[in-house]
């Protein structure tokens, strides 16, 4: 038997287990796992020796080329999935936005035309939908069909996203029928929209306000109705991007009743706080996404949240613009400033650097987190989030003991600054394939435009049923 890759040597960790073994790769896929594999036989060796071999990350939140307020996101197809590729992330689930009064299957056309001949590694879509009152609610059928199975619902930015109550429920009954999921944007928009019109009428138009003016209980209390609205209709819900602990509160109270309710949140939370909005000048607007940056005691409760399984998913919301150009959009006044921040590259090294060199959880934990449930929870398990027999060969060689320190002169990302600069990680990728291909290695690129798949996934029901 004949192997294209064999990586020997490594230490395999799983969500389940760890243990030392050689990984053989034939067409793409993963052929073999024992010690000792025939390496005479392959046409590649890599030696693992003193590394862990990971599966490759699956990032389930990301905004590529996606247009806002009079700009675009500053990394496309190409650029983003490359950089995610840097940093140990080989799957990319992306947003494609209905807007009012569309087809939901003009949205993932458009979509798909933005990824298909860029994408260096695979990616899906989940379908935004911002309006139900024409064909919508059977057109998520189609979609899920298609391989479409999830769908983003905002409870924010009235008039441009934000649906009421009623329509959520019905999109909620849907997929309690079609097995799919509802990503949920949870935020009491209305109540915000007031805040903000009132800080702005006190002349309030610093960066900073985006952040005083939407509170945590607005997050928190749409939490709660959005579980509310999904236990009603029978229906799985995830919340989208989870920011502090009074949040929190409400999903592990949900999850100790035993509904299925799941929620991630984001490296952002964990490392940067309120405090980062107090920079000079306009540089808090560095740090303007949705929801704000927190309290810095809440990262602590994440962390923990993370730990004990109350929250089971970390991604990015990698929505990147940039600071000069795009961030300015908004000097004087807070609400213009474009929403996101650059993170797809650093996931992986921030999430083992905080989570498993820290002491908090184990490195199988940690694969769980940004691998496996995301590959679960939205229907790609077991081809990607796990390293088994038949599973695609999307595979990290990852230095537990590597030291880098986060800068935009140094990060792939398209964007003009990094959310973290100057902080030190512990724990890097050296070498990443993709579907058996080296992409990575070292500081060196090989993959190419275009080698990137479309995934075709199954329901929510399907692969957790």
């Amino acid at each position: 038997m004949g192997f294209d890759t064999i990586i020997k040597n490594g230490s395999v960790v799983t969500a389940t287990d760890t243990y030392t073994a050689d990984v053989a790769i034939a067409n793409g896929k993963i052929n073999a796992i024992g010690i000792d594999l025939p390496a005479q036989n392959a046409t590649n060796i890599l030696d693992a020796s003193g590394k862990l071999v990971l599966p490759g990350g699956i990032d389930v939140h990301t905004h590529l080329d996606m247009p806002f307020g009079g700009t675009t996101s500053a990394d496309d197809f190409e650029t983003g999935t490359r950089a995610a590729a840097f940093g140990g992330t080989t799957t990319l689930i992306d947003f494609a936005i209905q807007y009012k009064g569309q087809p939901l299957r003009q949205a993932f056309d458009t979509w798909m035309s933005k990824a298909a001949s860029k994408a260096t590694c695979d990616y899906a879509f989940h379908c935004i939908v911002t309006d139900v009152s024409g064909g919508q609610l059977s057109e998520m059928n189609d979609l899920v069909h298609e391989g479409v199975t999830s769908f983003k619902l905002f409870m924010a930015y009235p008039g441009v996203f934000m649906l009421d109550d009623g329509s959520i429920f019905k999109a909620l009954q849907t997929t309690s029928k079609n097995g799919g999921m509802v990503c949920m944007h949870a935020e009491n928009g209305s109540a915000i929209d007031v805040i903000v019109q009132q800080a702005l009428a006190e002349g309030k138009r610093a960066p900073k306000y985006h952040a005083l003016t939407r509170p945590t209980t607005a997050e928190a209390e749409a939490v709660g109705r959005a579980i509310a609205l999904a236990e009603m209709a029978g229906a799985p819900i995830y919340i989208v991007h989870l920011s502090c602990n009074d949040a929190l509160e409400k999903i592990r109270e949900a999850r100790d009743r035993g509904l299925p309710v799941y929620a991630e949140t984001c490296p952002q939370y964990l490392y940067l706080s309120l405090e980062n909005m107090d920079a000079p000048g306009f540089e808090g607007a560095k740090y303007v996404f949705t929801p704000p940056l927190r309290e810095k005691w809440n990262q602590d409760k994440l962390w923990n949240g993370l730990k004990h399984d109350h929250l089971q998913v970390v991604s990015t919301d990698h929505c990147p613009f940039c600071f000069k150009e795009q961030k300015e959009m908004g000097r004087d006044d807070f609400t213009k400033i474009p929403n996101g921040g650059p993170g797809v590259e650093h996931r992986m090294s921030l999430i083992y650097s905080g989570g498993v060199a820290s002491g908090r959880f184990s490195a199988n934990r940690f694969v769980e987190l940004v691998s496996t449930t995301p590959a679960k929870l939205f229907g790609l398990f077991p081809r990607k989030g796990t390293i088994a027999i038949g599973s695609d060969a999307d595979l990290v060689i990852f230095d537990p003991k590597r030291k880098h320190t986060i800068s935009a002169k140094t990060h792939h990302m398209r964007v003009d600054y990094s959310m973290f600069e100057g902080i030190e990680v512990t724990g890097m990728p050296d070498v990443v394939l993709s579907r058996g291909r080296v992409v990575v290695d070292g500081d060196k690129f090989l993959g190419r435009a275009g080698q990137g798949e479309f995934l075709r996934r199954a329901t929510y029901a399907q692969v957790n049923g």
